[in-house]
C-alpha cells in the first residue's frame, strides 16, 4: 500500500474526542484535520464523556465530609464539509463545540445548602461583631463606659427604667464603681471595660442573628452548565501540491447557567446567573505542508480570542446581608438597581499537528495544543460589584472573579496508526494535558490528565469509512477554591484519584 493512500486512510487519528476532558473549559480540541483532507470530503462525529470526579472537604472548610461524583456526563457533536472546486482553492465549513462545562454537587457537603448555613462563615461574623463593639467602645468617654457597667449591674438586680428609684440607683452604682477605683474615672473604666465588652458582644450577636434571620439563603445544590458552538468558514490556497495557506471567520455562540449553593460560597449562597445565548465573530489562520509520497503532513493553526458582551441575568437573595458592613446598606441598594454588560472572552489557541509514514502501512502522528487560559476570567456584573464590597474583608480589595485560571494549557497526543487489511485500520495513542493551574475552580476541580486511547476504522469502500475509539483518562489531583480564594493558596476541597472514559464515533465520505 502506498503511503499517500495510507495517509488518507488513517483519518481515524482524529476520532472526535481529542480534548474531551482537557484543562479548564476546553472540549473539542478544534482540529483542522477534516479541512486538510484531499479532494471533496464530509464527516460527522460524536464524542461522549463519562467522568468520575469525587473528593473531600478540605482546607478552609471546617468539616471533612465526602463529596460524591460531581462531574456530569456529556456529549458533543462535530461535522465538517470540505470542497475543492479547483486545484489551488478549497473551501470548508467546520462545526464543533469547543468549550463547555457540566457539573453538579449532590449529597451533604459545603456545596449543597442545608439548615446550618450562615450568610458568612461564623468566625467572620464573630470578627465583624467584635470590630463593631471595639469601635463603639473606643468612641465613648471613660465616664460613659462606667455608666454602661452600672446599667448592667442595675439590670442584674431586676430594676427596670420605669422604676421611680432607677435613676438614683444608677447614679449611686456609677459612683460606687468610681470610688472602688480610688476615685479615678479612667481607672474605673479600664477595670469594667472587659465586662462591658462581653455584654456588648452578646447583645451584638443577638442583634446580628435577628438581622440574619431575615436574609434568605439558597436552597439546592451548586451546578454549572456552559455550552459553546463554533462554525468556522475556511478558505484555502494551495500554490503547490505541498503547501496550503488557509484562514477564515469563526462564528461562535455561548450560553450557560451557574448556581452557587452551600456554606463554601457564604454570601453567594443562593446566587444564580443565567447567561443568555450570545454570538460573536473571531478568526483563524494557518499553514500546512505535506509530502504525500511519504504520508508526511504538518499544520499550524491559530485561532483568535472571541469577545462576548452579555447582559447576564443575576439573582442574589443574600444582597441585604451587605448591611452588616460599613456603608453596606447603601451598597446593597445601589447593586440591586445596577445593570451592565459582562465581557466573556473565549481564549486564543494554537494547534500543531504532524504525521508521517514510518514503515509500510504504518504512520506516526502527534498533536500539540496551547490555549491561553491564564488571561481568561468571568466576573458577572453584579457578582463583581458585591465582590468589590466584600473584597477588603477577604483580602481582595479589588474584588474577585466567579471563574479564573492561573496557567495556560498545553496538551499533547502522540500515537501510531496501521492498516490491518483493505477494510480495517487501527491506532493507539497516549495523551497528556498540563491543566490550567492548581488550586482550580470548584466548578471544574481537576488538574490535567494522562490518557491512553485505541481507535479502529472500517472502510467498506475506498470513498467512505466508519471510525470509533475509546480513551481512558487518569485525571490529575486538584485542590478546589472559590472565586474569593482565587489567586491565593486557600482552598475548600480536594479531589484525588479520579478518572474518565471517552467514546467517539465518526463517519467520513469522499466525493
Amino acid at each position: 500500500m502506498k503511503l499517500k493512500t495510507l495517509s488518507a486512510a488513517m483519518i481515524l487519528a482524529t476520532v472526535p474526542m481529542t480534548g474531551a476532558f482537557a484543562a479548564a473549559l476546553d472540549r473539542s480540541g478544534q482540529s483542522m484535520a477534516a479541512f486538510l483532507q484531499p479532494g471533496n470530503y464530509f464527516e460527522a462525529g460524536i464524542s461522549i464523556l463519562d467522568p468520575d470526579v469525587s473528593g473531600k472537604e478540605a482546607g478552609e472548610t471546617p468539616t471533612r465530609r465526602n463529596i460524591s461524583d460531581m462531574a456530569g456526563d456529556y456529549y458533543f457533536p462535530s461535522a465538517a464539509l470540505k470542497l475543492q472546486p479547483t486545484k489551488k482553492f478549497s473551501f470548508g465549513i467546520l462545526y464543533d463545540q469547543p468549550f463547555g462545562a457540566e457539573a453538579e454537587y449532590t449529597g451533604n457537603n459545603a456545596f449543597v445548602s442545608d439548615a446550618t448555613n450562615t450568610v458568612l462563615p461564623q468566625p467572620l461574623l464573630d470578627k465583624l461583631v467584635s470590630e463593631q463593639v471595639t469601635a463603639t467602645l473606643n468612641s465613648l468617654s471613660s465616664l460613659q463606659i462606667v455608666g454602661l457597667a452600672a446599667q448592667g449591674l442595675v439590670a442584674q438586680s431586676g430594676m427596670t427604667p420605669d422604676n421611680p428609684a432607677y435613676n438614683a440607683t444608677l447614679t449611686a452604682t456609677t459612683q460606687g464603681i468610681i470610688t472602688q477605683a480610688g476615685g479615678n474615672v479612667d481607672a474605673a473604666a479600664a477595670a469594667v471595660r472587659p465586662q462591658v465588652e462581653a455584654g456588648a458582644l452578646q447583645q451584638g450577636q443577638q442583634q446580628l442573628n435577628a438581622q440574619l434571620a431575615t436574609v434568605p439563603l439558597g436552597e439546592g445544590n451548586t451546578k454549572v452548565e456552559v455550552d459553546t458552538q463554533n462554525l468556522s468558514f475556511v478558505m484555502g490556497y494551495q500554490p503547490t501540491e505541498n503547501w496550503n495557506i488557509y484562514g477564515g471567520a469563526v462564528y461562535q455562540t455561548i450560553k450557560g447557567n451557574v448556581s452557587l449553593r452551600g456554606q463554601a460560597y457564604s454570601l453567594y449562597n443562593g446566587y444564580d446567573a443565567s447567561i443568555p445565548e450570545d454570538s460573536a465573530v473571531g478568526w483563524l489562520a494557518g499553514i500546512a505542508y505535506q509530502i504525500p509520497e511519504i504520508a508526511l503532513k504538518a499544520s499550524l493553526t491559530y485561532r483568535s480570542e472571541i469577545d462576548h458582551n452579555v447582559n447576564i441575568n443575576e439573582n442574589i437573595p443574600t444582597l441585604p446581608a451587605l448591611a452588616l458592613l460599613d456603608g453596606g446598606a447603601e451598597a446593597a441598594a445601589a447593586i440591586a438597581a445596577a445593570s451592565g454588560e459582562t465581557k466573556i472572552t473565549t481564549p486564543q489557541s494554537v494547534n500543531l499537528d504532524f504525521q508521517t509514514g514510518i514503515m509500510a502501512n504504518t504512520v506516526a502522528f502527534a498533536n500539540v495544543r496551547w490555549v491561553d487560559w491564564s488571561n481568561f476570567s468571568i466576573r458577572p456584573y453584579k457578582f463583581g460589584l458585591i465582590s468589590e464590597a466584600v473584597g477588603p474583608i477577604v483580602e481582595r480589595p479589588n474584588g474577585f472573579n466567579l471563574v479564573e485560571y492561573e496557567d495556560d494549557q498545553i496538551s499533547a497526543t502522540v500515537g501510531v496508526g496501521r492498516k490491518l487489511s483493505e477494510q480495517w485500520a487501527g491506532n493507539v495513542s497516549v495523551g497528556w494535558d498540563s491543566g490550567a493551574g492548581n488550586p482550580v475552580s470548584t466548578l471544574g476541580p481537576t488538574e490535567g490528565y494522562w490518557n491512553v486511547g485505541l481507535g479502529v476504522q472500517y472502510s467498506p469502500a475506498p470513498n467512505y469509512f466508519i471510525a470509533g475509539g475509546v480513551k481512558y483518562f487518569m485525571l490529575g489531583d486538584a485542590k478546589a477554591q472559590t472565586g474569593a480564594q482565587a489567586g491565593g493558596s486557600d482552598y475548600v476541597a480536594e479531589f484525588e484519584d479520579n478518572d474518565a472514559w471517552a467514546y467517539g464515533l465518526k463517519i467520513g465520505y469522499r466525493f
